[in-house]
């Protein structure tokens, strides 16, 4: 039965494989969008990564809600199943909470700096995180409303990427 071994392991190889499921994952992401950015053009690329993160915004957030019996509604209920989301476990998030805000900030990219890295230009990753990321909220909370503050294509500091506020409707600060 698939994951019986899991079952089996201590704690720390636990971490290693969930270490490794997470590499896994940045990888198979890296490529299918490079290699489809070679076939079909970047927009192409950029258009099927909007809507597969959006698909998997959707999802993630209802197993998570599932698996870990999160009830809470707002940004508390936001911020409790982000947590379990696999990219927050791989990007260094910085988060600021208020009572119905949350800012999330960007500082260090893998996807747009292995890009730059190999030569390739910043690639337009707003249009996929805003879908991603309000997917995501709508399970939680259909209250919760995400607006981009800056991402790429927009213009960012050199050492931050992209900033996101995530606020519950009506509740301005």
């Amino acid at each position: 039965m698939p994951g019986s071994d899991l079952d089996r392991m201590s704690y720390d190889q636990l971490k290693k494989q969930a270490g490794t499921l997470l590499w896994q994952l940045r990888l198979a992401d890296a490529f299918w969008f490079i290699n489809i950015e070679k076939k079909a053009g970047l927009e192409a690329a950029e258009e099927v990564n909007a809507a597969v993160w959006e698909k998997v915004g959707r999802l993630a957030a209802k197993d998570i809600i599932e698996r870990f019996g999160i009830r809470e509604k707002g940004i508390q209920g936001f911020m409790q199943a982000f947590k379990h989301f696999a990219w927050s476990l791989m990007i260094d998030y910085q988060v600021q909470i208020r009572e119905n805000e949350l800012l999330l900030t960007v500082p260090s990219c893998p996807a747009q700096e292995g890009r730059k890295k190999h030569g390739l230009g910043e690639y337009n990753c707003k249009d996929m995180h805003l879908k991603e990321f309000s997917a995501f909220a709508a399970v939680i909370d259909p209250q919760i409303r995400v607006d981009c503050l800056f991402a790429p294509p927009d213009r960012h500091p050199e050492y931050v990427y992209c900033q996101w506020r995530f606020h519950v409707s009506g509740h301005r600060e």
